[in-house]
């Protein structure tokens, strides 16, 4: 098989992944589709918990209340179907990896949607309380507050993005220090611009209250502190791993004649090469 018919069996094997994963989104999908609305008050829960007695939320456009509860169903889907996808991506990239790639990376996505998972939780269930109870809370004598359904899914979907991709964190410190791309110790030196891009990060992406702000920045701060300790602990893991006398035994340097052997398939690959 040439190096044509090699792509074109990767571009086929991979259409054919993609499309099992759009039909498995397609079908968790129609099942949600019924239930969107109950799926959107699941999801507006914190707020509708925190307005006052009477309240509601309203919908400032004609087809807002159609619409907003499909888009939840999808979001759903799709984060329900999420461990399918990431298996029709693996089963595509594994043949190409080595086996210590395969052994790194398959902890890492598990652990990187479970970090996602955490994150998008500490939000819904610790986070929107205290936020909306702030909002409402300083709201002037005689404003009622009614907030529009397609802003609270703006606004909800921001905060899940900034509160998963803080706690994913760690994995980007493990997988920097295990590729060798950055020391441990430059981890450690940059400490004090991680805390001050924490409480920064915390300013942009939360409402503008100090409660909000310090429970985004002290997660995300104390989330590299755990990054840099489980990648340091996995490196001198890796060093001992490298320096056990069964390892030290099982190392032969290649011989002269060796190395001439492998020259000359070098040169014999290279004259048959056009």
């Amino acid at each position: 098989m040439d190096g044509t018919e090699t792509f074109i069996s990767h571009l086929i094997e991979l259409r054919d992944r993609l499309l099992r994963s759009a039909i498995a989104w397609i079908v968790l999908f129609v099942c949600l589709f019924p239930f969107a609305n109950d799926l959107y008050t699941i999801l507006a829960q914190p707020m509708l918990a925190k307005l006052p007695k009477g309240g509601q939320m309203i919908a400032t456009e004609v087809v807002t209340p159609f619409f907003v509860p499909i888009k939840v169903a999808m979001m759903t889907a799709f984060l329900g179907t999420l461990p399918y996808i990431l298996y029709q991506v693996w089963a595509f990239i594994a043949p190409g990896l080595y086996s210590h790639e395969k052994k790194f990376i398959v902890p890492m996505v598990v652990a990187s949607c479970l970090l996602f998972a955490c994150g998008m939780s500490f939000a819904y269930f610790l986070v929107f309380p205290v936020v909306f109870g702030f909002i409402i809370g300083i709201a002037p004598v005689g404003v009622a507050v009614m907030t529009d359904i397609n802003k609270y899914l703006d606004f909800v979907i921001t905060m899940f993005m900034a509160f998963g991709i803080t706690f994913e964190v760690p994995i980007v410190v493990i997988a920097l220090a295990y590729t060798g791309m950055v020391e441990i110790q430059q981890f450690k030196e940059a400490r004090p611009y991680v805390i001050v891009g924490a409480f920064v990060i915390g300013a942009v992406f939360t409402p503008p209250d100090v409660v909000s702000q310090i429970m985004l920045a002290v997660p995300l701060w104390l989330l590299y502190e755990l990054g840099v300790l489980v990648a340091a602990w996995m490196i001198r893991g890796k060093v001992k791993g490298s320096e056990t006398p069964e390892a030290k035994e099982n190392y032969q340097p290649m011989s002269i004649e060796d190395m001439d052997k492998e020259f000359d398939l070098i040169e014999e690959e290279q004259k048959k090469e056009p």
